[in-house]
């Protein structure tokens, strides 16, 4: 096992969980947590729901699932080259999609939209309330009871007023105080997955060509290189090629700029980490090039016509399911009518959350097809 940095989350220094447990045997507790991730029901959902294209559009595209495997892999192999708790960074990698709602950033617009008036919905608040609270594994306590640095590396964003009610986990947004370096890690992984699997699953639809891209340095680059290293060379070979230079150039620049800080910022110890400003970055020369990649997927492949069709009729789900139960909450399970009673929007909100593409649709057929009354 790598020798871990000073300033790497362990037990030792862990704030430990909400509810004392007996401590693992043969295995230590951020292995316990990324257990316990893996083995929940919300995990097992991600794999029928939306990254970019819903689930029926292609069997080949990526999902919240394999999204989620590919950031715990890129994260885990950065923290092992930055001496971090490996475990608590996957942990924190794998959990952070839980509470994203069916059909993605389209789903979570529309879920928003629709609890405007009910306190909001942001996924990073719901994957919290899906490892406190939701998850229904264990006799002793509600959800999974992990440890407090992976629920706070799931909680990357929170407004004042939502972490105002989060008691010790939200403080550090109140504070103006830092995560741990892991959480901060697989932040950056997160986006380091979704930049370059994004390019794959565009270019794999045909929405976006090898000719567009030209357009973007960072990727023109890399598949110069590959075709000067390997003449000939084209289909699937030139795209998985390239895409994996880039994917290895991002984490070696994250790598190397992250060391840079935490040597600059004079960090020795996991309270140094939280006082300092942001230390997990990429390097001032990689930004612009990654600027004209986020800007080239939102202008091509995000905002691509046939992409658009499919989130309007996503949002137009969401907003119908959301409308129907808060109209009659008996149309909602015995167990969310249950929960209705202290809170009709919140508990809509978890069900709808909850749901896969595909069950959300059939939901939206059941209660608004003529014919579905099963």
């Amino acid at each position: 096992m790598t020798q871990l940095a000073p300033y790497a989350v362990t037990e030792a220094n862990s704030r430990g969980r909400q509810r004392a447990e007996a401590p693992p045997t043969a295995r230590g507790e951020f292995q316990r947590d990324r257990d316990r991730i893996v083995h929940c029901t919300a995990f097992r959902r991600l794999e029928y729901k939306t990254q970019v294209f819903v689930n029926h559009e292609g069997d080949l595209f990526r999902t919240r699932l394999t999204h989620s495997i590919e950031v715990a892999q890129i994260t885990r192999s950065i923290a092992r080259a930055l001496q971090l708790n490996e475990d608590l960074a996957e942990a924190v990698a794998l959990s952070h999609d839980l509470g994203h709602t069916p059909f993605g950033h389209a789903g979570q617009e529309a879920l928003n939209a629709c609890m405007k008036d009910f306190g909001g919905f942001e996924h990073n608040l719901q994957s919290l309330r899906t490892v406190d609270l939701l998850e229904e594994s264990y006799a002793e306590f509600n959800g999974l009871n992990l440890m407090h640095e992976t629920r706070e590396g799931i909680l990357k964003h929170c407004s004042p007023k939502n972490a105002a009610v989060l008691g010790d986990i939200g403080r550090r947004f109140l504070e103006g105080r830092q995560p741990s370096l892991e959480a901060q890690l697989a932040n950056l992984a997160d986006e380091i997955a979704y930049n370059n699997h994004d390019v794959d699953d565009g270019l794999r639809s045909g929405l976006i060509t090898l000719e567009q891209l030209e357009a973007v340095p960072i990727f023109a680059h890399k598949r110069q290189v590959v075709e000067a290293t390997y003449p000939g060379i084209g289909g699937r070979r030139v795209i998985h090629e390239t895409i994996r230079r880039m994917v290895n150039m991002m984490a070696i620049d994250l790598i190397e700029q992250t060391r840079s800080n935490i040597a600059d910022a004079g960090v020795g110890s996991l309270d140094d980490v939280r006082a300092a400003p942001r230390l997990v970055s990429y390097s001032a020369g990689l930004l612009p090039e990654l600027r004209v990649l986020k800007t080239f997927l939102r202008d091509n492949l995000y905002h691509h016509y046939q992409v658009l069709r499919m989130t309007d009729k996503a949002r137009r789900i969401i907003q119908d399911l959301f409308e129907a139960f808060m109209n009659d909450p008996r149309l909602l399970p015995p167990q969310y009518q249950l929960m209705a009673k202290a809170d009709q929007p919140r508990a809509i909100a978890d069900y709808i959350a909850g749901m896969t593409d595909r069950y959300a649709m059939r939901e939206h057929r059941r209660l608004f097809a003529v014919g579905e009354i099963h």
